[in-house]
């Protein structure tokens, strides 16, 4: 008697191959069998004009201080996730003393725009070592499952104290500590080590991350602690950005690959994706890499299967008036009285005749990105694009036409006074989309180009960061839904149905070395997941208030997913998340 039977489903087992109707047996949580007439079950779930895949492993979350008071883990597990990695960037909440608490929870703040009142609410801190943290983890019940990277930023900290933040190197006793830490993680089950060097990561009070600035030696020294492991994979994220004196691309490069060939051949990653300021880094990206790939290194590329893009709007992290003056004024009152006072005509007039200030800076966790948008903003008003919450979709490839500068020529309008009315819209909640990456030439023909790379995985999602600016954990809907169905009706080239979900499950798993998931097979995890795939869509994102302390965040309503099931038993069906909790902590191969 199996516990469940999924019939009459077109299956994609991951690896790549076309999709054949199939029935799936589930007993204890694993794959009994495959095939037809597969005998009696105690529960039955009709495919029928559904496809079936392996749950989606996404690659790189930021739920680190979600999993303290979440059990649902939305929204990944909304789109299909049934493996989440957290402990990305280098940022993240473990090792921590008591006194480095606030440290830790500032950083989190600012570089990934989580609420420090929720990080302070919902952490439990049961924690001060990493096993420990792993331990509390494991303690917890959740929908999907979560693996953990040992941060760089928390390690440094830790071993180093307030030098770690105030621009110190660290000396040969402070690597030998963090080494000791690095492998004392990896024995516990990390499934590996963050580091993150972006310009864009700051604290809430303005501080560079402590990873930014840590050394050649530093770096090869996390790395040959996890190789010493055996186990665990090295991922980086890097803008290669010249900021430092002396400093090319290449020259940062080389820190990376000292980094990576510290590690001894175990498996890394990089970011990868197209940046405005740097139109030609992701090339450049790709041929070193292969060039260190061809000399026996294991290096995969993390990319986005859409822009990367900050949603803005009056109740969002950042939105193209904030910087006035007269804005500025009245930023604390609520959103409806902030709305009524920028309904006043005379209001309006002097906002607009008015000069922004400067907002990023010495101790601003304002990022310079947002003061360069601002500036830039008559030029960049050519992509950025107001997001209709009555079309109910969005279109996350538009032209030009449809952006604020094409609606403003139209009305024989500024782009400021364009920008300021649509704010103002649904009562204050319109959305606007700003692709900052990934939409250089305003076409997806680069990103499909970095997609078909042998060694490129789905990642950067961001799930559970940035709630207030973007809402990318929908990725692997995106990738299903756009790239193998939409734009291929559109005439655009595209990605095949099989190689996408291969890329969501199979691919993911072997970069972790995790041999239980990511295929349809006899004695896999049942992580399935079962798309109504042609009613798969995604629709315009929605702020709301159910974060610790009443934070805010952005979520996306999603439709198409019939049932997610993790460990055989369903956490989502029909879009909605049930009561089930089979997620567990998955603890990487050695420990």
């Amino acid at each position: 008697m199996h516990d469940l039977i999924l019939k009459n489903g077109t299956v994609f087992d991951g690896t790549g191959a076309e999709g054949q109707l199939l029935d799936i047996a589930i007993k204890n949580g694993v794959i009994a069998a495959t095939g037809t007439d597969l005998g009696p079950a105690k529960n039955t779930l009709d495919a029928s004009g559904h496809i079936i895949t392996p749950g989606f492993i996404d690659l790189h979350t930021h739920y680190d201080g979600q999993v303290s008071w979440d059990e649902k883990l939305e929204p990944s597990v909304n789109h299909g996730v049934t493996t989440a990695v957290m402990g990305n960037c280098g940022v993240g909440f473990a090792p921590c003393r008591a006194e480095d608490r606030d440290k830790l929870i500032r950083l989190m703040e600012g570089v990934e725009d989580i609420p420090g009142t929720a990080l302070h609410e919902g952490l439990d801190w049961q924690w001060e070592s990493f096993p420990e943290y792993l331990d509390a983890l494991e303690a917890k019940p959740r929908t999907i499952d979560i693996a953990a990277m040992i941060p760089h930023d928390p390690l440094r900290v830790f071993a180093m104290g307030d030098r770690a933040v105030f621009n110190q190197p660290a000396n040969q006793a402070d690597i030998a500590r963090m080494e000791t830490l690095v492998r004392e993680a990896m024995d516990a089950g990390a499934i590996g080590l963050s580091t993150g060097r972006s310009d864009f990561h700051k604290s809430s009070d303005g501080d560079w991350t402590p990873a930014s600035e840590a050394g050649k030696d530093e770096l090869e020294g996390l790395a040959r602690a996890v190789a010493a492991s055996g186990h665990g994979v090295l991922q980086a994220v890097n803008d290669f950005d010249m900021v430092r004196p002396g400093e090319t691309f290449d020259t940062e490069f080389d820190l990376m690959e000292a980094f990576f060939r510290a590690g001894e051949g175990r498996p890394g990653s990089m970011s990868l994706m197209e940046r405005d300021f740097a139109p030609d880094d992701w090339k450049n990206i790709i041929r070193r890499t292969e060039e260190l790939n061809a000399n026996g290194l294991d290096i995969s590329f993390q990319v986005a299967p859409r822009a990367i893009g900050a949603i803005n709007g009056l109740n969002c992290t950042f939105h193209p008036i904030m910087a006035f003056p007269s804005y500025l004024s009245i930023a604390s009152l609520p959103l409806s009285e902030r709305v009524e006072k920028l309904s006043d005509p005379k209001f309006k007039a002097q906002l607009l005749s008015e000069t922004p200030i400067q907002l990023s800076g010495d101790d601003s966790p304002v990022p310079p990105l947002v003061d360069m948008m601002i500036a830039t903003f008559s030029k960049l008003a050519e992509k950025i694009f107001p997001m209709n919450m009555h079309e109910g979709s969005v279109d996350y490839e538009p032209s030009s036409e449809s952006s604020i500068a094409g609606l403003a020529r139209v009305a024989g309008v500024s782009v400021w006074e364009m920008a300021y009315d649509l704010l103002l819209e649904d009562d204050g909640h319109a959305l606007f989309y700003f692709p900052v990456y990934n939409y250089t030439h305003m076409n997806y023909d680069n990103v499909l180009t970095m997609m078909r790379h042998p060694k490129a995985l789905p990642g950067l999602s961001d799930g559970g960061a940035h709630v207030g600016t973007i809402c990318d954990a929908s990725f692997p809907t995106y990738l299903l839904a756009h790239w193998t169905r939409d734009r291929l009706a559109r005439g655009k080239a595209g990605i095949t149905l099989p190689r996408a979900v291969q890329m969501l499950t199979a691919d993911g798993a072997d970069y972790l070395g995790l041999t239980d998931r990511g295929r349809i097979a006899v004695g896999q995890k049942a992580d399935l997941n079962v798309i109504d795939y042609e009613a798969l869509s995604l629709g315009v994102p929605v702020m709301v208030k159910d974060l610790p302390a009443g934070g805010q965040r952005l979520l996306q309503p999603v439709t198409g997913y019939k049932a997610v099931i993790v460990s055989g038993e369903a956490v989502v069906m029909d879009d909605t998340v049930t009561a089930a909790r089979p997620g567990k902590l998955v603890r990487s191969c050695a420990a």
